[in-house]
């Protein structure tokens, strides 16, 4: 099996790239390689994939800037819209398996249960509905296909939410942190692992082709995530100026943001759960494993 991973050197990518290998040749490319994968150009893209034929495309690959996707809404669409799209509709001349990552900000973010993928989309923000109309044209093609929606992605390369909440502990003796938007902390070595299981059941099951949520168990808002982080680092060993105690909760209105962020955030995995018989580990145990690693450096 020959599988095309663009987006090589992101979060979700560099996970793919150790979680793939085992499943056969892998080709890893992003914008800066060569030959080049940018989604920026997705004429390129096609061009691509028709040279290197590959039996599964794996896009992760994205426009992932909130706020400035409202000011270069045309670039949002390109790369997370017009991109996927050509992809998925090389993957269906070939008979490939197509990839893609979406998000929780398809939805409204209103109510509190936790969205299902039956349930309609209603993006607030440009990202969110560039994202959609991806999600869209992937299906429209007919390609065989397993779209992805996760939620509050983090990895221990790279920046990410709890290195800075660590950074600001150190810095500063208190914190403010929003507490109305819920939501569960997704590893990205979690979403590889899920995409690799998944794709050797696809090989056997082409019936499982649809849309799935992929998310850690449980849920909790920023405010509770940062309080776990900084707890976690203080039990660590660290010294910091806030302790968790020093963390207080403020509404997303206290942080004004060019987009608009979906307050509800939970998403149900019970049919990535049932189809692909995973058990999902709690949102703590990827961010713990995630501190160790990063605070150990």
């Amino acid at each position: 099996m020959k599988i095309l991973l663009l987006g090589k050197n992101g979060q979700v990518g560099w996970e793919l790239q150790r979680s793939l290998a085992p499943l056969g040749q892998l080709v890893a490319l992003d914008r800066h390689s060569e030959p080049t994968a940018d989604l920026g150009d997705p004429e390129g893209l096609a061009a691509l994939v028709q040279a290197v034929k590959p039996d599964v495309i794996v896009n992760a690959a994205a426009h992932t800037a909130v706020d400035r996707a409202e000011s270069e809404p045309e670039l949002a669409r390109t790369v997370n819209t017009t991109a996927p799209a050509a992809l998925a509709r090389e993957a269906a001349a070939l008979g490939a398996w197509l990839v893609h990552y979406s998000t929780d900000y398809v939805f409204d973010g209103s109510g509190t249960a936790p969205w299902t993928e039956a349930d309609p989309v209603a993006p607030l923000s440009v990202y969110g509905q560039s994202k959609a109309d991806g999600e869209a044209a992937i299906r429209l093609s007919g390609c065989r296909h397993l779209i992805f929606r996760t939620s509050w992605v983090y990895a221990a390369r790279g920046g990410n939410f709890a290195k800075t909440m660590l950074r600001l502990a150190r810095e500063r003796e208190r914190l403010t942190v929003v507490d109305d938007q819920f939501g569960a902390p997704t590893g990205a070595e979690l979403l590889a692992d899920i995409t690799a299981h998944a794709l050797r059941t696809a090989q056997v099951r082409p019936e499982v082709s649809g849309t799935y949520h992929a998310v850690a168990a449980g849920e909790t808002t920023w405010h509770g995530y940062a309080r776990h982080v900084i707890a976690q680092a203080q039990a660590a060993g660290q010294t910091l100026r806030a302790g968790p105690d020093a963390v207080h909760p403020v509404p997303t209105s206290a942080f004004p943001t060019p987009a608009r962020r979906p307050a509800n955030s939970r998403l149900d995995t019970t049919r990535l759960c049932r189809t692909f018989d995973l058990t999902l580990p709690a949102w703590q145990h990827g961010v713990d494993r995630m501190l160790a690693e990063t605070l150990a450096t």
